[in-house]
């Protein structure tokens, strides 16, 4: 596991921003070892959470879902359907701009081991200005792109608006 001192950076931000986070021993498998998704909140388990980072990640989905969405996470994590292909992307950005936001480096959130084997790549472009997923951000009103931002004289990305779509 990381530096405890980046783990704090994420706990703080997430309560800075509202998403709850309860500590609770999850006995059954979950999609990324010691976190799972629940109404409004993360559960996690410390004692199986490998990638501290993961944290960010699953507080992208409760910070781009709807407010209903958010509500029965429960009940739609078992969906197939969901989240779609936006939802996941705009999820991926989302914890990019978290991450620059709190200044912990991007390998504590795109490690080795996650995305797919995608992780260097996604910070390659990340890194270079190339933001997928960032259409789905603007449509949310959560951030917006560079022109965007130019035309309507607000920051532009990774600066956002907002850290939870309304």
């Amino acid at each position: 596991m990381t530096d405890h001192k980046e783990l704090k950076l994420i706990l703080s931000f997430l309560k800075e921003i509202e998403i709850t986070v309860i500590e609770r021993e999850l006995s059954e498998p979950t999609f990324l070892p010691g976190l799972s998704l629940g109404p409004n909140c993360i559960y996690v388990d410390y004692s199986r959470l490998l990638y501290p980072g993961d944290l960010l990640h699953e507080a992208g989905h409760l910070a781009v879902a709807t407010g209903e969405q958010r509500g029965n996470i429960g009940n739609i994590s078992a969906d197939k359907n969901w989240p779609t292909e936006g939802e996941e992307l705009g999820a991926i950005l989302w914890s990019y701009a978290a991450l620059k936001h709190i200044g912990i480096p991007e390998q504590i959130v795109f490690h080795e081991n996650g995305y797919k084997d995608d992780s260097q790549w996604l910070i390659d472009n990340f890194s270079n200005g190339i933001y997928i997923g960032l259409p789905f951000l603007e449509w949310t009103g959560i951030a917006l792109g560079k022109e965007r931002a130019e035309k309507e004289g607000k920051p532009e990305f990774p600066l956002v608006l907002k850290w939870i779509r309304d």
